[in-house]
């Protein structure tokens, strides 16, 4: 087998609106209208070249479990998170980048991650 790349990642959330709330307004996704009726409330999102779905039910215990979205300024995705009284960390070095960390309505831990050039002047492809 030889993995392509992330096609979605799947998390619980309480609260459908509230989630697609966060994950468009807030962190820009786009809500796609293809989810078929599984019989449960949820929503798919794209978040770049991958997507969100989103499941309402009882998120899990948080445990350090998260998924990151790649962002090509984190200092500025961290400021427009600020503006809007989102609780964001502040940008930390790990490995090749910077990452901090946002939680969703439902409790779910988001990281932000900018991988910058091995000079690290700017953000690398």
């Amino acid at each position: 087998m030889q993995p392509l790349a992330v096609h979605h990642v799947s998390v619980n959330v309480t609260d459908v609106d509230a989630a697609l709330a966060f994950y468009t307004d807030v962190l820009g996704g786009m809500v796609r209208g293809d989810r078929p009726d599984f019989g449960i409330s949820g929503a798919w999102i794209d978040m770049g070249a991958s997507q969100l779905h989103l499941i309402e039910a009882g998120p899990p215990p948080a445990l350090g479990q998260h998924f990151a979205l790649r962002v090509a300024d984190l200092d500025a995705a961290v400021a427009e998170l600020r503006a809007r009284d989102v609780p964001v960390g502040d940008p930390s070095p790990v490995g090749p980048g910077l990452q901090t960390f946002v939680v969703d309505p439902a409790g779910n831990t988001v990281e932000l991650y900018q991988l910058v050039d091995v000079a690290g002047t700017g953000t690398a492809p």
